[in-house]
Formats: C-alpha cells, sequence, structure tokens
C-alpha cells in the first residue's frame, strides 16, 4: 500500500481506531513512508500514547489496524522508541 492509498482510503479510520486506544499524533515510517513499500511490505506505525495506557493498548491498535487494513502491520510507541533507532524512525516518519 502506498502512503497516498493510506491517506485517502484509510486516514479517518486509522484515526479513529487510534484514538479509541488512546493514541494520537500518529505517523508512518520505513518503506511506506520512502515510497519504496511492495505488495508484501508492512506499514510501520509511530504513535503517543496518553498517560495511563499499556501495552494492552498498543497491542490493541495492532490488532485492530491489521484487521482494518488487511495487511501486517508494526505499531511503535514513541516512548518505547529505542534511541538507536530514534534517528533513523524520526527521518523517516510522516504524518498520516
Amino acid at each position: 500500500m502506498t502512503l497516498e492509498e493510506l491517506r485517502s482510503r484509510y486516514r479517518s479510520q486509522v484515526i479513529a481506531l487510534a484514538e479509541k486506544r488512546g493514541a494520537h499524533n500518529i505517523r508512518v515510517f520505513g518503506s511506506v513512508a520512502r515510497g519504496h513499500a511492495r505488495n508484501d511490505s508492512d506499514i510501520d506505525f509511530l504513535v503517543d500514547f496518553g498517560a495511563g495506557r499499556s501495552l494492552l493498548d498498543l497491542t490493541g491498535l495492532w490488532a485492530d489496524l491489521e484487521s482494518a487494513l488487511g495487511c501486517k502491520v508494526d505499531v511503535v510507541s514513541s516512548r518505547r522508541l529505542k534511541p538507536r533507532l530514534a534517528s533513523e524512525v524520526m527521518r523517516d516518519a510522516v504524518l498520516l
């Protein structure tokens, strides 16, 4: 899936699912953000979670997104982003 397809077809649904799980500031990174995605590529999401949210919210959002989009996704919380990967992720990250 391309970034433009994700934005035009699924943006509002992704935002609604994220808000339901207490997530906001939804960004896409990786091959989809760089425009190098293949048909079998996953979609990498970077999100911010509000206070009091847990790993259950992250895994719930992951499952919700895979179901809604019909493809593999990864969901990374900005709070749990490892420092050695942060600069690469942030370089690619684009707002959904």
